[in-house]
């Protein structure tokens, strides 16, 4: 008995220590030098012009922070993260210099005055750009901070704490005065959760259909509430000259919105009950209008939680909805209200009314216009001129009309895909009204409008253009587009009479830089920039766009980068990584379009698979995967034929050039493109090893629609299951890298995905790494973490693609 007992005790050890060696939690770990440094090379500063082209502000930020930043105490609570000692967001980019250059000198200089740590966010001009305000997020407060562009000083002139929990936390007035939403209470007042609570957390529904996507960070018990209670409420403060004064009573604040005349403030607070299925933004709230005192002129609606919204893209709640300020008048609320009672799909002339209510808002609002489709939005202009925006995003479609407010009168000036980009005229330029206003206006005795296209789609490649667009032809003269050996666009008009541009040129070899055009005068352009190349491992690598089509007959590209020095006459094909993420269209013709340009510099995110061309890898960045509708189908019906369409023919076409083995090959990408690699290797052997970075791969966890998926599961169940390489999961032999946050935020891609993604694959002998992110959320910030990540994936290639068999017709390749 008991050698019996020993026996056991000795069999159960064993289980426990594979169990660790299995599991075993791993030190962080860092990639090779080169491609260390061109993830923690200083990124450029940041370009912000004043609106008369004689500032420009440069920000500066470190390339990321530690995982010990990542790390500090954070609230997750009704959709949100925030940081509990300071009531700001947890998670932000923050600028920690700045340096102000006047344009037309040159002369440019650090900012004096700046606190210590400098910690910034949330930027902005006054109306008249001579002052710029920003919040400076200290450990336990934020305090608002104005620069003196003329003194090139920063001083602080908020004495209360700011709030920053919903929404921006201040908003200029003239540059005398910012409105700000201030904390009621220090953080250390925060409610303490009891240990025994005063019951259980109940949640009920009668009868009410509450279709939503599956948000994270919800309010789950009634300690939650008093929480999120305490964080959101905020105090308005005027401050005038440095004197701080109170505007009305605490409220939990969704949105602040001054009036053009800044007589009144539109107001969306929130209240009780909060819910448990939405983020706070979706929470009931009443619409109301109120004075620069904070007394309340008229409540306009009380509006339910977002619950109700209906399934389906397209379908909204039957209630007021996009509440602005018309730019072109001195107190003019308008907003929109569904003429379908929310329902898409039901058959009626005009789906969206578009009302006004001008001030003192009495009487009746007056219906502005109809639209056709789903109301997007409204470009004001003056009295006889506006842009009207409508859409459907599950037809893909968009449309502009133009709209005389003095006559009522609608011509639509263009439809369009929303994905034909080779057709899109632009976005139209503005300039500040007497009220301060960015508007819409025309040039040429009120025939046309300036437009500006910062992408300028073609079959070329992008190339950016400055036009004029004619209201009467609807067609757009151009009067400047980029060069076919750059990539250049407009970044500030300066001076729209005389046609004085700022512009963002660079190319494969130029670093983007800031110039002056003149498209009048025809001069030089001046450099207003000198920025220097800040990945100097770089130099010498190659990048070309690549066209290809797949057996179907859909053109697609997609950017090849190659090693420094590599001669594929000499070297043979390498080793190939492919990275994409899928698209769904309606229209193969729109699925076909060249997107971007091989003229760009190339700027690396800590995301890019590009690192690895550092290392003797061809890299096949941002490789189109399009999902193309079929006659009488959806795109994803045919989701994973399509997918093996579009890697076969990226395959095929590398191999055809001589750069790429085909038996050498890895597919990888970040969160939908996650959810491609694994379907993949579940369904194709055409890769020797995948990179599945904070994806989901069970449906199922999204039932009520994912990406471009409006179909719930119980309307189509099967599809669910067949796109889910969860399904699959025996069948993934190829070796898979499971990468992700921790503290994934993001709708849908819950951290249990890759869990249990991993166990499934695990359970039937398959070759897979599960990598968890300690701290990070869908996106990763975190510098040891982002080391670790390269680390990660070079030494999955390393192992399972470059050190694969080589293609036996093919010389051997080597490193460089």
């Amino acid at each position: 008995m008991h050698l019996l007992k020993s026996l056991r005790l000795l069999a159960a050890s064993l289980l426990v220590a594979g169990a660790l060696q299995a599991q075993n939690a791993t030190s962080y770990h860092t990639p090779p030098k080169d491609i260390a440094d061109l993830l923690l090379a200083k990124p450029t500063p940041a370009v912000s012009v004043s609106g008369k082209g004689e500032w420009m502000l440069l920000s500066e930020r470190e390339s990321y922070p530690d995982v010990e930043e990542l790390g500090q105490p954070e609230l997750k609570i009704a959709g949100l993260r925030l940081n509990p000692n300071n009531f700001a967001p947890s998670r932000q980019n923050f600028i920690n210099n700045f340096r102000i250059r006047n344009i037309r000198t040159g002369k440019e200089v650090a900012v004096a005055g700046l606190p210590q740590g400098l910690l910034a966010t949330s930027v902005s001009y006054s109306p008249s750009e001579q002052k710029i305000a920003f919040v400076h997020n200290g450990d336990n407060r934020l305090d608002l901070y104005v620069i003196d562009v003329a003194t090139q000083k920063a001083t602080r002139i908020s004495k209360q704490p700011l709030n920053a929990t919903l929404g921006s936390p201040y908003q200029w007035v003239d540059d005398q005065t910012i409105l700000y939403k201030a904390a009621t209470q220090p953080a250390a007042a925060a409610p303490k959760k009891r240990i025994t609570p005063q019951g259980p957390t109940v949640q009920e529904n009668i009868g009410k259909a509450a279709p939503m996507p599956t948000y994270q960070d919800m309010i789950r018990s009634p300690y939650d509430e008093e929480l999120f209670q305490f964080y959101a409420t905020a105090q308005l403060v005027q401050n005038k000259a440095g004197v701080e004064t109170k505007i009305g009573a605490p409220a939990i604040y969704n949105s602040i919105a001054l009036s053009p005349d800044n007589q009144y403030l539109l107001a969306r607070t929130l209240g009780r009950p909060f819910s448990y299925l939405v983020p706070a933004y979706g929470f009931a709230s009443t619409v109301s209008i109120m004075d620069r005192q904070g007394k309340t002129i008229k409540k306009l609606f009380d509006l339910p939680s977002t619950e109700g919204t209906p399934s389906g893209y397209d379908n909204t709640q039957d209630v007021p909805r996009g509440f602005e300020w018309r730019d072109d008048e001195a107190a003019t609320l308008v907003w929109a209200k569904p003429l379908d009672s929310g329902l898409i799909k039901k058959q009626v002339p005009h789906h969206d009314a578009v009302y006004a209510l001008s001030a003192p808002f009495i009487g009746q609002p007056k219906e502005l216009f109809r639209t056709g489709m789903r109301f997007r939005g409204v470009q004001w202009g003056n009295s006889t001129l506006a842009l009207v925006s409508e859409g459907l995003r599950s037809k893909q479609t968009t449309r502009t009309s133009l709209y005389n407010p003095a006559t009522g009168k609608m011509e639509v000036l263009y439809d369009l895909s929303q994905n034909d980009a080779y057709n899109s005229p632009g976005a139209p330029v503005t300039r500040k009204n007497n009220y301060g206003r960015n508007v819409v206006f025309t040039v040429d005795n009120g025939t046309k409008l300036l437009m500006n296209n910062t992408t300028g789609a073609s079959p070329k490649g992008d190339l950016p253009f400055f036009a004029k667009f004619d209201l009467a032809t609807k067609k757009n003269e151009i009067l400047w587009r980029s060069g076919e050996n750059s990539y250049e666009y407009v970044a500030e008009v300066l001076d729209a009479d005389k046609l004085v541009l700022l512009t963002r040129r660079e190319s494969q070899q130029d670093v983007p830089n800031y110039y002056i055009k003149n498209l009048v005068l025809r001069v030089a352009d001046r450099p207003i920039t000198q920025f220097a190349n800040p990945y100097p491992a770089m130099e010498g690598v190659t990048m070309q766009k690549v066209f290809y089509k797949r057996a179907d007959g859909v053109d697609l590209t997609g950017n090849l980068y190659l090693p420094k020095g590599y001669n594929k006459e000499k070297d043979g094909p390498l080793p190939v990584i492919m990275w994409a993420y899928p698209r769904e269209f309606n229209s193969a013709d729109d699925a076909a379009q060249v997107r971007g340009s091989q003229h760009r510099f190339t700027t690396i995110s800590s995301g890019s698979p590009i690192f690895y061309v550092t290392q003797g890898y061809a890299v096949l960045d941002a490789a189109e995967m399009p999902i193309v509708a079929k006659a009488g189908q959806k795109p994803n019906d045919s989701f994973v034929e399509q997918l093996e369409l579009n890697a076969r023919a990226a395959i095929n076409k590398l191999s055809e050039m001589g750069v790429g083995d085909s038996t050498r090959m890895a597919v990888g990408g970040h969160s939908y493109g996650a959810f491609m690699t694994a379907n993949l290797l579940a369904h194709t052997n055409l890769f020797k090893a995948g990179i599945a970075r904070s994806g989901a791969y069970n449906r199922t966890l999204t039932p009520f629609g994912f990406q471009n998926e409006d179909r719930t599961y119980w309307e189509a169940p099967q599809l669910y299951y067949e796109m889910s390489p969860f399904s699959y999961a025996n069948k993934i032999k190829t070796p898979l890298l499971l990468i992700h946050g921790e503290a994934d935020d993001n709708t849908g891609t819950y951290p249990i995905n890759s869990e249990r993604l991993f166990n499934a694959v695990k359970g039937h002998g398959g070759t897979v790494r599960l990598v968890m992110l300690p701290y990070e959320a869908h996106g990763y910030r975190g510098k040891e973490n982002l080391l670790h990540v390269l680390w990660e994936q070079y030494n999955w290639v390393e192992k399972y693609v470059k050190g694969a068999k080589a293609n036996s017709s093919q010389p051997a390749t080597r490193s460089f």
